[in-house]
């Protein structure tokens, strides 16, 4: 049987609908199990005692107060650990982390926050109490504060060639353009503050390690683990069966996992370890701080001769980690003259790590505030100077597109804003004391898909059971990967139970970079059309309904076998007759063919500002986003990522930021109270999402690409240039702050 035969998914219905999660239930009665919520029987609480100092050695450690506190059963430390391995740190392989030092590898400290040592004792609240009374000596060195500081000290280093990008001469197209615009643009750091807090919970049986862990990645953790200790990966599990969001810092595993592993094998007794929320700004990851010289030019047409985008983003001492900033600049408009590069620069904070789409959300900023600015000194309007410059094809691969529709949403997104009403003239638009500001910016991100494994039972009570190591990070994905089952089977979604987020299920997917859901669903599909061969094996044996029938008389749907004869029977009666508790199947699907066709997804956002000068009140009132991700698997879970991704973008563009103190790298606003976040509040009170649905079945047999990262791009450009619009004033930092706006506004003109 081929492996696209049978029911097609988007003609069974259940794809394209928009059915509840099938684990809402769990969430919103409290049953469903998050990390922390694990609790082994006899088991002990770490807490870490983290460095107050961003760089120097710690000299003495003075563990005598701590040790003698209630329920401390034992402090790890640097003098005080076991012997740890490197992990080779390869996706490939399977073993991936961000920060590559072990936790306690050495008595130098690198930034703020790293984990000097671990306290255990028999309750939280006594490891908590204990860790306080642990006196740190240390020797302190001046630290690298910020990227000016990083510069300055340490120059910058390379990135090697993959991020980079070049074609044509951009620097002589450039000299010789119509119109140019030369600009530079900075993002501060963004932590990414998910509700539920990192945490694992460790335990050994033998020589058997079983983790309950925040993980996006369950199948890297396990192969990390493995290497670290020095064991074969069948010796390491790692559950995730419901994490509290990641938004990217839940992707790779970090120190704290580390040392709670580690102790519970020196203790013999299972250790939970949470980060607590002020230590997530410093030894989990962060977006880093960047800054981005775009120049842009232009015929006496307005079309593009010249695109350079120049980045320069913050990593550590102990890694090299990119935010690719110009990933969608090299392909996103048409041009022959592009350059795309990238540097870091080391400064004294923890590793870096991916965040809601990683470089294209700093980078779109950039690039489409640069497009904001190029099409004002061409004297274009900005709807159509995009229009006019998208590209038709992906020069940087010299290869079509497998499906982009940004011109249609581009087109949709405008008429539902009513972007044809717009004055373009400064500050002209108002409402009572409010300036209205219009503006808006093409979202772009890579459709990526890998390699994955599902397995599939038909059971003999009349269900469908499915496992797969990917996880669920409350996307929905539980809920996409039972549609379909559904979708080939014709079972109803009661009917079918999902098991996810296991790393002794079959071989899922990391869940980030938009992967999950096309990685995942041809797995599926593939494992259930092989159970149901399974299952047509079976009805033809001897004592079998369909004996002596051929498999290929036979079909599969709405949950029964039918013959060719016009005879049909339940498939439980298939199994029942032979006494078999399932049908089986397990399935392999690898990553996307790369070669014929380039594949990604595009939108469009445009926002209305508005901002009172008199009580300095700038706030989102509307948005309408248009998004071009293939076939949408579920309607209601693939609207509620763009409405999500819009929020977090509102967030990026007027409240995130990591501030640190210059003098010392400490950084001084990580907690929820300074960290500023968007409340309910702050999202704007009309968000229209326009979801086109024009599956790309050259990328998997759904035709779904990934939507969980594209709505955050462009979001932070469109507020920027729709500030620009109401106040005359052309921000090129992230997060827009209101003293930014606070004099020399225009009055309006007749």
């Amino acid at each position: 049987m081929s492996e696209n035969a049978g029911t097609s998914p988007k003609s069974a219905g259940i794809i394209g609908a928009g059915p509840k999660r099938i684990d809402g239930r769990l969430k919103v009665t409290g049953s469903a199990p998050y990390a922390s919520d694990h609790q082994p029987e006899n088991m002990a609480y770490g807490h870490g005692v983290f460095s107050t100092i961003a760089s120097g050695t710690v000299k003495n450690l003075d563990l005598s107060e701590a040790k003698a506190s209630p329920g401390v059963i034992d402090i790890f430390h640097h003098g005080h650990f076991p012997e740890l391995y490197h992990t080779p740190s390869s996706m490939e392989q399977n073993n991936k982390v961000e920060e590559t030092r072990l936790p306690f590898e050495d008595n130098t400290i690198y930034y703020a926050g790293q984990f000097v040592a671990l306290v255990v004792a028999d309750t939280f609240e006594n490891a908590r109490a204990a860790a306080y009374k642990v006196k740190v000596e240390y020797e302190e060195h001046e630290a690298v504060a910020n990227l000016e500081q990083g510069l300055k000290d340490n120059g910058t280093q390379s990135t090697g060639s993959e991020n980079n990008h070049r074609r044509g001469d951009a620097d002589a197209a450039f000299g010789q353009a119509a119109h140019r615009i030369d600009a530079t643009y900075t993002t501060l750091v963004e932590t990414h503050n998910p509700m539920e807090l990192h945490a694992t919970v460790a335990e050994w049986r033998g020589d058997q390690l079983k983790v309950y862990e925040a993980s996006q990645a369950v199948v890297q953790q396990k192969g990390a683990l493995a290497k670290i200790f020095g064991i074969a990966p069948n010796q390491v599990e790692v559950i995730s069966t419901f994490i509290g969001s990641g938004f990217g810092s839940k992707l790779w595993m970090w120190p704290h996992a580390v040392t709670a592993a580690a102790a519970a094998q020196m203790l013999d007794r299972p250790v939970q370890v949470v980060v607590p929320r002020n230590q997530m700004f410093t030894t989990t990851g962060h977006r880093p701080e960047t800054r981005q010289r775009i120049r842009l030019g232009t015929d006496n047409n307005g079309k593009l001769v010249a695109i350079s985008h120049e980045t320069i983003s913050t990593t550590s001492f102990t890694d090299q980690y990119v935010e690719a900033c110009g990933g969608m600049t090299k392909a996103l408009y048409g041009c022959e003259d592009v350059t795309v590069t990238h540097e870091t620069t080391q400064v004294n904070r923890g590793t870096p790590t991916s965040m809601r789409a990683p470089g294209a959300t700093p980078g779109l900023f950039a690039l489409e505030s640069a497009i904001d600015e190029m099409a004002i000194a061409a004297g274009v309007d900005p709807l159509e100077f995009r229009m006019d410059n998208y590209a038709d094809r992906d020069q940087s691969k010299d290869l079509p597109w497998s499906s982009n529709k940004i011109r249609e949403a581009t087109q949709q997104a405008a008429e539902a804003f009513g972007w044809s009403k717009r004055n373009p003239e400064i500050g002209a638009m108002r409402d009572g004391n409010e300036i209205i500001g219009w503006g808006m910016a093409a979202c772009n991100w890579e459709a990526l898909r890998r390699e994955c494994d599902a397995r599939v039972s038909l059971r003999a009570d009349g269900t469908a059971y499915v496992t797969c190591a990917t996880q669920d990070i409350g996307t929905g994905t539980y809920t996409v990967v039972a549609q379909a089952v559904s979708s080939v089977t014709g079972l109803p979604l009661e009917k079918i139970t999902v098991k996810l987020g296991d790393s002794s299920y079959p071989n899922g997917p990391v869940s980030g970079g938009s992967w999950a859901t096309a990685t995942t669903l041809p797995a599926v599909a593939k494992a259930t059309r092989l159970a149901i061969d399974q299952l047509k094996e079976h009805a033809t044996s001897k004592k079998s309904p369909f004996e002596g029938a051929k498999g290929d008389d036979l079909s599969f749907a709405n949950g029964k076998l039918h013959h060719s004869d016009g005879r049909s029977v339940d498939y439980t009666e298939v199994l029942e007759s032979l006494r078999l508790a399932s049908a089986d199947g397990e399935g392999h699907t690898g990553g996307a063919d790369t070669s014929e066709y380039s594949f990604r997804s595009f939108g469009a956002h445009f926002v209305e500002i508005r901002w009172d000068p008199g009580i300095s009140n700038l706030r989102v009132s509307r948005v309408a986003s248009a998004i071009d991700v293939g076939q949408i698997v579920n309607a209601k879970t693939s609207r509620n990522q763009i409405e999500g991704s819009v929020v977090m973008g509102i967030g990026s563009a007027l409240f995130e930021g990591t501030n640190y103190d210059s003098r010392n790298g400490i950084p001084v606003n990580n907690n929820y109270a300074e960290y500023l976040v968007p409340t309910h509040a702050d999202q704007p009170p009309e968000m229209e999402v326009i979801l086109l649905d024009y599956p790309d079945y050259a990328f998997n047999e759904f035709g779904a690409r990934g939507i969980g990262e594209i709505g955050i791009t462009g979001i932070s450009a469109a507020i920027a240039n729709a500030v620009y619009h109401a106040t005359g004033k052309r921000i090129r930092e992230i997060p827009i702050r209101k003293e930014m706006l606070m004099d020399d506004v225009p009055a309006a003109t007749a």
